[in-house]
């Protein structure tokens, strides 16, 4: 079952996804602060699960070994490429645009922990 999502997630999930910034104007979010960085359960959660649970167009589902040997066996700088930039039928960084490499990566661990 896919977790269910408020309309203030939705909201999020299709906000944009860049601002525009005049040269010299104080900058007050600073994107991507690693002090704020999501947990890979909860990047999982959010932006994952719908595909990753039940393999939707051949995702590798969460935690099975024969879905991720091959992509494993590519050495995890490959996977997070592929995650981040994108590969076959999933989208750069999956659904969530604005998670940081660090978020994506806390995801795939996330994905991979029982293996």
């Amino acid at each position: 079952m896919l977790p269910q999502q408020s309309n203030a997630d939705i909201k999020e999930r299709i906000a944009p996804v860049a601002q525009v910034r005049v040269a010299g104007a104080n900058a007050s979010q600073s994107g991507g602060d690693s002090a704020s960085a999501r947990a890979g359960d909860e990047v999982y959660n959010k932006f994952c699960a719908a595909c990753h649970t039940s393999g939707v167009l051949g995702a590798p589902k969460i935690n099975d070994a024969a879905d991720w040997e091959e992509r494993l066996a590519q050495g995890m700088d490959t996977v997070l490429k592929h995650a981040v930039e994108g590969y076959n039928a999933m989208p750069p960084k999956g659904t969530c645009n604005d998670c940081s490499e660090e978020e994506i990566q806390a995801a795939i661990d996330y994905m991979v922990a029982e293996i």
